[in-house]
């Protein structure tokens, strides 16, 4: 029998980011009756089978009535297809009606969820060794672990309790070429971030599209969470503001519509010269990394948020209503519960204390002793609550502090995991 030596392979697989996350689902399985505050999933209430049997006919209906024929109508759906997608013109048009994002449709491609987005911006970016990303710490797992897959490394840019300062941003940039790297990019999450739950003000995000001409950085804009705010305030996109090109959107239907369908997606309207002159998008110029990762994303899973679009008119703002509703209400239930629960200990300054995100999923405990795996499953085994250690989204930090998420249960359910908390915290004071 042939045995493989694990050293042998390659550190994506060991990597501690992917078997913490491995864990977090070993102990979520070992204790199906805790709580789980861990997972940041959209709530299955909002979801059929019959519904996805109805946005597939709607999209059906939708390509007849633009006068395909019924054998082209076949092919686009039941075939391979465009390495891009189909569904550009109408993610286009959304952007438009609820981000005022004004790009053709030719520069979105639609990929087999936003991770892939993520794996092919960082394969197409980063040419050589010297090319590294930034990335606002804490930093979301899945770009920090498709980092590592591609051997791409991640230099990160710390956030303040307002969110990443661009000051900060240019400082690491001169600081990476300083040690003879090339920056290529920032990755972020602008609204409502995966783990911290905050949001940068406009007059940052400005500021930020600034320092990034200077410092000749692209940034890779991550917004999964922008439609869930506790309040209407308008939060424009770094999309929307964008005049000379240097966001790359990254987009996701998972919170939005359906996570099973695994349909994301990237805009880079960015023009790409080659050494003849010639000039294409650099969506057109990714369409090579993606055919030898996924050939196309799955045309029938395009198909059903290709229904939810010709539905809702091509308006996810207004099709998410009563889902806005519920992750408002979840996230003034889990606010409201650390105030319930904790206050007494001194929110302010005491020994447990938290963030108030002002939307999205995620709220950030700091707690007075260190929270890490072992401290997890004995929550888990004795208490009846999961949470995820703030550690699994740092290079070095995070230490005493966990992510709260709202998103996958009942208001009952999350006052009550917020309760078993602090028996946690009580009984480790």
């Amino acid at each position: 029998m042939v045995e493989l030596s694990r050293a042998d392979l390659h550190v994506s697989v060991s990597d501690p980011v992917a078997t913490s996350m491995n864990f977090l689902n070993e102990i979520a399985g070992r204790y199906p009756d805790a709580i789980s505050l861990a997972a940041g999933r959209p709530y299955d209430g909002f979801y059929s089978t019959e519904d996805v049997q109805r946005y597939f006919g709607s999209y059906v209906d939708h390509l007849r009535a633009g006068g395909l024929p019924e054998e082209r109508v076949r092919g686009l759906l039941l075939q391979y297809g465009r390495t891009n997608g189909q569904l550009g013109p109408l993610i286009a048009t959304m952007l438009e009606k609820d981000e005022g994002i004004v790009v053709p449709p030719d520069s979105v491609m639609v990929t087999a969820g936003c991770q892939e987005a993520m794996i092919i911006a960082l394969r197409a970016l980063c040419a050589g060794p010297d090319d590294v990303v930034l990335a606002v710490e804490p930093c979301y797992v899945g770009l920090s672990g498709a980092a590592r897959i591609l051997g791409v490394d991640v230099v990160p840019v710390p956030e303040s309790p307002a969110g990443v300062a661009p000051e900060t941003v240019a400082e690491v940039a001169r600081e990476v070429r300083a040690a003879g790297k090339r920056p290529r990019a920032l990755y972020l999450v602008p609204n409502f971030s995966n783990p911290s739950g905050v949001s940068l003000p406009v007059a940052t995000r400005r500021r930020l599209l600034d320092v990034a001409d200077e410092q000749d950085l692209l940034l890779l804009e991550d917004d999964p969470y922008g439609l869930f705010g506790l309040d209407d305030e308008p939060r424009p996109t770094l999309k929307s503001l964008d005049t000379d090109h240097r966001v790359i959107y990254l987009g996701s239907f998972a919170k939005s519509c359906f996570p099973g369908a695994r349909v994301g997606f990237l805009v880079a309207d960015q023009t790409v010269v080659d050494a003849e002159g010639r000039r294409t998008l650099l969506a057109e110029e990714m369409s090579a990394v993606k055919s030898m990762v996924t050939v196309n994303t799955s045309p029938i899973s395009q198909a059903v948020i290709g229904g939810v679009l010709v539905e809702s008119a091509c308006s996810l703002r207004t099709a998410n209503r009563d889902k806005v509703e519920f992750y408002r209400d979840n996230l003034r239930t889990m606010l409201a519960a650390l105030e319930k629960h904790f206050a007494p200990s001194g929110r302010g300054g005491g020994a447990v204390r938290w963030n108030v995100p002002r939307g999205g999923f995620f709220a950030v405990v700091d707690l007075p002793f260190e929270a890490d795996e072992k401290l997890l499953e004995l929550s888990a085994e004795q208490f009846g609550v999961l949470w995820t250690p703030m550690r699994f989204f740092y290079s070095d930090g995070g230490a005493h502090a966990v992510r709260l998420s709202c998103s996958y249960l009942k208001p009952e359910q999350i006052a009550e995991g917020v309760h078993r908390l602090s028996r946690l915290v009580a009984a480790n004071a």
